[in-house]
């Protein structure tokens, strides 16, 4: 009868046994496996250096003619937006440092800046709807009409389009009082601010998107209110650009949500290179051709139809209705 210890001696053996064949399977395998280990590594390596060295001479290709445009800008524009009243605003969210760069181009171009708004936190709230669509039918002049399924952001904008922009051809050269309490009264319950009070309304509008993209559950709501605004300040004016940076071009972006919206981007011109110089130099472009009764989505993002219009560097006579 086979015992215990007969048991024992086996299962010691064979485990022993494993143990030999695996030391041994591993120093014969281990130089080959080393090899390949630093043949992948070598690659690697290689691979990142080649990508380093295409990265630099892609930024420095970008500096350059970001240095170019910087350089020819002024007579590159000159005259493209002369006699032009032009109103900025800024959506929440919107990288204020924009503000200097785009006075700048806007000013080369021969336009005027009439004005500088800036929507606040509080106005994309949603615990503010309520006093929103209250100040929208509160201020609401006698000449604006609300479609019978409009919401709070919708009458807003309507408002708020009305008392920044004119159909006139330039602007109007007016001194708004009406327009100028419509702006005083979001203002005094803290959804805008205003840097710059308009002196009269402007022909046009430029739109800075949200610098990135709005989250949340209620991110669709606040992105379809500012698209909400700029579709308003194309109608009650003669033309709307909104601009950002590739961000807002992004999925859930201000920017994709026109491009996404055929009624929309069939109106509004949108380009997404902000931050650039040639970038800038594409919105004065994008103006000048809403101001002739174009459109276009431009830019190096999603759904972008190119980089800039293919319209002539001088300024032709205004169309009496923007894009």
């Amino acid at each position: 009868m086979i015992d215990f210890r007969y048991h024992l001696v086996s299962i010691v053996a064979i485990f022993l046994a494993l143990t030999v064949g695996i030391v041994m399977g591993s120093t014969v395998l281990q130089e080959p496996l080393i090899k390949s280990a630093e043949e992948t590594t070598a690659q690697l390596r290689q691979s990142n250096e080649e990508y380093r060295r295409e990265n630099t001479g892609l930024r420095q290709r970008e500096a350059g003619y970001d240095a170019f445009v910087t350089a020819t800008g002024p007579t590159l524009l000159r005259g493209m937006l002369a006699g032009e009243q032009v109103v900025v605003v800024e959506a929440p969210g919107a990288d204020s440092d924009m503000r200097g760069p785009v006075t700048e181009v806007l000013t080369a171009a021969g336009a005027t800046v009439t004005g500088w708004i800036t929507l606040t936190d509080k106005y994309l709230a949603a615990d503010q709807a309520g006093l929103v669509d209250q100040l929208a039918t509160t201020l609401k002049p006698a000449e604006v009409t609300f479609p019978e399924q409009a919401g709070p952001y919708d009458k807003a904008a309507l408002v708020l389009a009305n008392a920044l922009v004119s159909g006139e051809a330039g602007g109007s050269a007016k001194k708004d009082a009406g327009a100028l309490g419509v702006l005083g009264g979001f203002a005094d319950a803290g959804l805008l601010s205003v840097e710059e009070e308009p002196e009269a309304r402007a022909g046009s509008a430029i739109v800075i998107a949200p610098a990135e993209v709005y989250d949340g559950k209620d991110a669709e709501a606040r992105t379809g209110a500012v698209v909400a605004l700029a579709t308003a300040l194309d109608d009650a004016g003669r033309g709307a650009v909104v601009t950002g940076t590739l961000d807002a071009a992004g999925n859930g972006g201000v920017l994709t949500a026109i491009r996404d919206t055929g009624e929309v981007a069939a109106k509004v011109s949108t380009v997404d290179t902000l931050d650039m110089s040639a970038g800038r130099a594409a919105l004065v472009f994008a103006l000048r051709e809403q101001l002739d009764g174009g459109t276009g989505q431009y830019g190096i993002g999603p759904a972008a139809g190119s980089f800039l219009p293919a319209v002539s560097p001088s300024p032709t006579p205004a169309a009496e209705s923007g894009g």
